[in-house]
C-alpha cells in the first residue's frame, strides 16, 4: 500500500511538473512575419488557430472549399492583425482533388505569402454511423529536418461537430458526454502552442493528457521529463483507463437492453 501511494504522488508530482515546463519554461517558435498554412481554416478548429497565429504576427493563408466561408473567415482573421504590413491570403482548393492541381496552387501561394513556416491541416469531415449503416465510398480516405505534431482534439463545438451529432449513434453520444466539450477557439489556442512547443501529441483536458500518457507506446517524446512522466504514471493511469471501459461497457450494454426492450414492447 505505501509502495502504491509513493507511486501515485510521484506520477502526480511529475505531471505538475510537465504543466509547469509547458506552461512557463518552454521556449516557443515565434511566427512574427512567418507564413502559415491552415487548411481547413474557413470555420472551426482551423479558423482559431489561424486567429490565433494571426494575433502573434503570422502571415497567414487559410485553404477550404467554400469561397463565401473564406472571405468571411478571412476578414475576422485580419481583424487580428498585430501589424500594418501583416498579409494574409485564401485559397479555394478540394484538397482531395487533382494532386497536382493542388502542388501548384500551395506552391504559388508560397511564391506570393513567402516561404512556409508552419503547415497546420485541419480539413476534414467526420462520417458518423455503424458499419453496416456506411457505404464503403464513405470511409474511403486518399492521404498523400519536418517537425510533426499529432492534434488529438476532444469534441469541439463547431459546425462540424453538430452535423455529425445527427448520426452519432446513442451510444457515441453517450460516452461523449462523459467528457467536456471544448469551444474551438480552447482547442485552436492549445494546438498552435503545443506546435510552436515542438510537442508531438497535442491534446485538450484531463482525458486527452491521460491517453496520450497510458498509449505512448512507440510515439516518440518531446522531452526526457515527458518520458519520465509517461513511465511513472503509466501504472495509476491503467487503473483510471479500466474505469472509464468499464462505464463505456455499461453505457454500451443499458443502450442494447433499452432497444431490445422497445422492440418487444412494440411487437
Amino acid at each position: 500500500m505505501f509502495a502504491l501511494i509513493t507511486s501515485g504522488v510521484l506520477a502526480l508530482s511529475l505531471v505538475l511538473v510537465t504543466v509547469l515546463k509547458y506552461k512557463f519554461i518552454a521556449k516557443k517558435k515565434c511566427l512574427l512575419g512567418r507564413h502559415v498554412i491552415v487548411t481547413g481554416g474557413s470555420s472551426g478548429i482551423g479558423k482559431c488557430i489561424a486567429l490565433e497565429a494571426a494575433k502573434i504576427g503570422a502571415n497567414v493563408t487559410i485553404v477550404a472549399r467554400n469561397e463565401n466561408r473564406l472571405r468571411s473567415a478571412l476578414e475576422e482573421i485580419k481583424g487580428q492583425c498585430s501589424y500594418n504590413d501583416q498579409k494574409f491570403n485564401y485559397l479555394s482548393v478540394d484538397l482531395a482533388g487533382d494532386y497536382n492541381m493542388v502542388k501548384t496552387t500551395l506552391n504559388n501561394a508560397i511564391d506570393e505569402m513567402g516561404p512556409l513556416c508552419l503547415f497546420i491541416n485541419c480539413a476534414g469531415m467526420a462520417i458518423c454511423g455503424t458499419l453496416e449503416d456506411i457505404s464503403s465510398n464513405d470511409i474511403m480516405t486518399k492521404n498523400f529536418g519536418i517537425k510533426v505534431t499529432l492534434a488529438l482534439p476532444p469534441d469541439t463545438d463547431t459546425p462540424g461537430y453538430a452535423n455529425e451529432s445527427k448520426d452519432k449513434p446513442l451510444e457515441t453520444l453517450l460516452i461523449s458526454e462523459t467528457a467536456n466539450l471544448f469551444t474551438p477557439e480552447e482547442v485552436g489556442r492549445q494546438i498552435l502552442q503545443d506546435t510552436l512547443d515542438g510537442r508531438f501529441f497535442s491534446t485538450v483536458g484531463f482525458e486527452g493528457h491521460m491517453m496520450t500518457i497510458s498509449c505512448a507506446g512507440m510515439a516518440p517524446y518531446t522531452s526526457y521529463l515527458e518520458l519520465i512522466c509517461q513511465v511513472f504514471c503509466a501504472g495509476i493511469l491503467r487503473l483510471i483507463t479500466v474505469y472509464y471501459q468499464s462505464t463505456f461497457d455499461k453505457i454500451i450494454k443499458k443502450c442494447k437492453l433499452d432497444r431490445e426492450h422497445l422492440k418487444n414492447n412494440k411487437t
